[in-house]
């Protein structure tokens, strides 16, 4: 019966039923291999544990601070191409020497005045880093332009009164799943 060398792929007459390899120098090929992938393998399952342990180590202030980037990427993802909604600058007419580059998530009320809208997508719009960091906000234009953006309604349920929100572990790992697969689906949709 022939078979076919799993190295070379010549065929070959085995020298008995388990014989793989026409020659000693393809078993050392085939044997070679094999090592690689399980090194590989291997490599694959400690990057696996190492992940797994970090994940555990992470304190709940970890969490909220990537459940916090994930969210503003998606903002400033969602807002792509809109103006500032304090100043109504657009991309052309902003400078690119910022650090970080030229767009900050800006939240109409704040997250350290008003920790249970941190998430809320009604209160974070694209915002020009000068009116974010520099003017505090520039929260009365802001205030003009979000009427225009969402309405009065809404804007008057941001600034009613909210249910304080403690967010657990378990909550900030699902929103910065959710958030980032919001942005991985509209830069699907932008492509």
């Amino acid at each position: 019966m022939v078979k076919k060398c799993r190295a070379c792929k010549a065929p070959f007459a085995p020298f008995n039923s388990l014989a793989v390899a026409c020659s000693p120098k393809c078993a050392l090929a085939i044997g070679k291999r094999e090592a690689e992938k399980k090194a590989e393998r291997e490599a694959k399952a400690e990057r696996k544990w190492l992940r797994e342990q970090k994940e555990r180590l992470k304190s709940r202030s970890d969490h909220m601070r990537e459940a916090q980037q994930a969210f503003n990427a998606y903002i400033r993802a969602r807002d792509e191409g809109q103006p500032c909604i304090s100043c109504g600058r657009s991309d052309g007419e902003i400078g690119g020497h910022l650090t970080g580059g030229k767009w900050d998530c800006g939240h109409y009320r704040s997250v350290g005045a008003n920790p249970e809208l941190r998430f809320e997508p009604l209160n974070a719009h694209r915002q020009c880093k000068k009116c974010n960091r520099d003017l505090s906000g520039n929260v009365v234009d802001y205030r003009i332009n979000l009427i225009g953006r969402i309405g009065q309604e809404a804007v008057d349920w941001l600034e009613g009164p909210h249910d304080l929100k403690k967010y657990t572990i378990d909550d900030l790992k699902e929103i910065k799943a959710r958030y980032r697969a919001l942005k991985r689906e509209l830069e699907r949709k932008a492509a």
